[in-house]
């Protein structure tokens, strides 16, 4: 019943949000005549609410625990979990693109350097480049806007820099500003900021190589209980039932979370700490 309330709420809030963003843009885009907004409830706004998502698998696996242990504490743990895998899964894909942006960025350098050396105009050079390249983001119609009307483009590159990953479009702002004030050679100063930006783009992916052990140790780490698990339902006990059924059972499972979070975060947050670094 828990988990059942959760999942309700949840779909609920998720109605909430997507009726207020819809409105709002019908508002923002409609003409001068009356706004029609849609009814409260459709089964296409239904259907995106139910579609299988990674997050979910968790509600399947509590489910199956729950039913070979006869309680339904794993079911309300398995709801308790798909925010938190959610959140988990947004932020390795808001690293991935960060990842795909910075590499962008250096692609649009060496592109942007080799159409000036074919014998183009920086303006056009940079529309051909940011048409290749595809990297500027929610960014590419000002920057692109910019250059193709004589507009600000280090000030539009250096906005469109403030997407994560982007960083390296402020250096593309600066010696483009330079290019302009003092009339030195912008392919030059492109592909020395490109070397630059490969350089640490190849650092941080030696770290990440480096530190790609350290990562498998603390998954390994977080797999042993379960592992535990396994090894005494093997040699014929019932581990789940004493977990789940039984009150010294159930402190020792709170107090085992309760340690195993605190380490995962203390090991993450070493391996951050030098990943920063």
């Amino acid at each position: 019943m828990c988990a059942a309330a959760l999942c309700l709420a949840g779909a609920a809030w998720l109605m909430a949000g997507h009726e207020r963003g819809l409105r709002r843009a019908r508002l923002l885009f409609a003409d001068a005549g009356a706004v029609a907004l849609p009814p409260w409830w459709s089964w296409a706004r239904l259907l995106p609410l139910i579609r299988l998502r990674r997050e979910w698998l968790c509600l399947p696996a509590a489910l199956t625990v729950a039913l070979v242990a006869a309680s339904p504490l794993p079911l309300a743990l398995g709801a308790v979990a798909v925010p938190l895998v959610r959140r988990w899964l947004r932020a390795r894909e808001h690293r991935r693109d960060s990842d795909r942006r910075a590499r962008g960025v250096i692609d649009l350098c060496g592109a942007t350097a080799g159409e000036l050396r074919a014998g183009m105009q920086p303006a056009q050079a940079l529309l051909f480049a940011a048409a290749a390249t595809d990297v500027l983001g929610r960014e590419e119609a000002a920057v692109l806007a910019a250059a193709r009307f004589g507009g600000d483009v280090p000030g539009a590159l250096r906005t469109a820099a403030r997407q994560p990953g982007a960083e390296g479009l402020a250096g593309m702002a600066a010696c483009w500003r330079v290019a302009v004030d003092s009339g030195a050679g912008l392919a030059a100063g492109l592909d020395r900021l490109e070397a630059a930006l490969r350089a640490e783009s190849d650092q941080r992916e030696d770290l990440a190589a480096q530190l790609a052990g350290a990562w498998s140790t603390i998954a390994l780490l977080a797999l042993l209980p379960a592992a535990g698990l396994a090894m005494g339902w093997a040699l014929g006990a019932d581990p789940l039932s004493v977990l789940f059924h039984t009150p010294a059972g159930i402190a020792c499972l709170v107090i085992g979370g309760l340690l195993e979070t605190a380490g995962l975060c203390w090991a993450g947050r070493i391996v951050r700490a030098g990943e920063k670094a």
